[in-house]
């Protein structure tokens, strides 16, 4: 009976701890038109989340923060952003060019050159009204660190002087030591320039792995000045990934997995993300009590 309860005791540790809240977290919302019921989630009273992003410029839901995703026509972006303002809507920041230096995954392929000119018509006039602009958010390779220092020096070229970059955004996919590096590079080449991590993940590792990566990561984030704001990439069920099927917030039937629900401020669920329907907290509390050992259990610091 005494290793029976040493063993539930260790598989409930996650199950009743609590995230530490963060201001910095944030969204990376990716709806899917399958499960219309999942937006609901991330809008729920009581979450951390406090700014999100859809890689759109129209915005959904709480503080939203428009993308310039990749090549428009004219003006298209500042024209969509004005009216969001206009309409009433307060707008304090936007995101540059989704992984220009990337032509897959979602990558929006374009060169510095090019960049330069869309950024100079569309951005530039938002800095004007007192919208913080974030600079292209590059592929975590040393091409993207290049592509971001060459973009620099176009757009100084285009606006005949130095463009506006109030924050750096930062993707990455890989470990904690990976991402890291990657966000030394980037500081090194724009120094004291406040950085968002608005993508990351470590893809296709194990379920032990990747939490340990995710709280090692907020705990990061959440203590370093340099860094504004982060948002986890994994808004999606596990079924649908494609950073891994343990990586994701909601497990196959819409239930929010330990990630997820640490990430809105809440504790372990025990949902494993790849279950149909996952193991809640309430049945692993139940099989403990029955157990003996859920008043012990509860007392823990």
């Amino acid at each position: 009976m005494r290793r029976t309860a040493q063993l539930l005791l260790l598989a409930l540790g996650s199950a009743i701890a609590m995230a530490s809240a963060s201001h910095k977290r944030g969204l990376v919302f990716v709806p899917n038109e399958q499960w219309p019921q999942d937006s609901q989630i991330w809008v729920k009273p009581g979450s951390d989340l406090t700014w999100y992003y859809n890689y759109k410029p129209k915005p959904d839901k709480f503080e939203f923060v428009p993308m310039m995703w990749g090549k428009v026509d004219g003006t298209a972006f500042l024209d969509n952003v004005t009216q969001v303002i206009d309409g009433g809507r307060n707008i304090s920041h936007v995101l540059g060019f989704n992984e220009p230096d990337g032509a897959v995954s979602g990558g929006s392929n374009l060169d510095p050159e090019s960049a330069a000119q869309i950024w100079v018509t569309n951005m530039e006039p938002l800095a004007k009204r007192g919208v913080k602009l974030g600079m292209p958010a590059v592929t975590g390779s040393d091409r993207g660190v290049k592509w971001t220092q060459n973009f620099a020096r176009e757009c100084a070229k285009v606006a005949n002087k130095n463009c506006t970059f109030d924050f750096l955004p930062i993707h990455f996919y890989g470990s904690f030591e990976g991402l890291a590096s990657h966000m030394g590079s980037m500081s090194a080449s724009f120094p004291n320039v406040t950085q968002w991590i608005t993508e990351y993940n470590w893809d296709n590792q194990d379920l032990s792995t990747t939490q340990s990566f995710f709280n090692t990561t907020c705990e990061y984030f959440d203590r370093l000045d340099s860094v504004a704001r982060y948002s986890y990439f994994g808004s999606f069920r596990s079924k649908v990934s494609n950073v891994g099927p343990d990586a994701v917030m909601l497990n196959n039937d819409g239930e929010l997995t330990d990630i997820g629900s640490w990430y809105l401020g809440g504790s372990a669920t025990g949902v494993n993300p790849q279950s149909a329907a996952g193991k809640s907290g309430a049945s692993i509390l139940a099989a403990v009590t029955a157990a003996g050992i859920v008043g012990s259990l509860l007392a823990l610091p």
